[in-house]
C-alpha cells in the first residue's frame, strides 16, 4: 500500500511545503521552498477516481457502470471532491497570503 505525502501539519494544522527533492539516479538535490501540488492534497482513493474520470472521458454514466454505482452516487462523489478541492485551493490562497 502507497503512503500519502502528508499535506498538513501535524502540530499546527497549516499547509506543509516541499523544502527539498533529491533524483535516485544522480543524487542532485535541489533545495528552496515549493508548494504541494493541489491534487496532493487528496486521498488516494480520490485521485484514484479522478484518473478514472478522466480516463472515462469525464462522462458520469461510464464511471456509474464501471464502479457498479448509480449515476446519483457518481455525481455525489465527484461534487465532494470538486468541494474537498475548492476549500483546499481557498485554504492555499489563505496560507500564501
Amino acid at each position: 500500500m502507497q503512503n500519502n505525502l502528508p499535506h498538513i501539519c501535524p502540530s499546527c494544522a497549516s499547509v506543509l511545503k516541499v523544502k527539498s527533492l533529491v533524483c535516485e539516479k544522480c543524487s542532485t538535490e535541489v533545495s528552496g521552498i515549493f508548494g504541494l501540488p493541489l491534487l496532493a492534497s487528496l486521498t488516494q482513493q480520490e485521485q484514484d477516481f479522478i484518473v478514472d474520470f478522466v480516463k472515462c472521458s469525464g462522462s458520469l454514466k461510464i464511471m456509474a457502470q464501471k464502479l457498479g454505482l448509480s449515476y446519483p452516487t457518481v455525481r455525489n462523489l465527484l461534487d465532494d471532491i470538486i468541494l474537498k478541492i475548492e476549500t483546499n485551493q481557498n485554504n492555499l490562497k489563505t496560507s500564501t497570503k
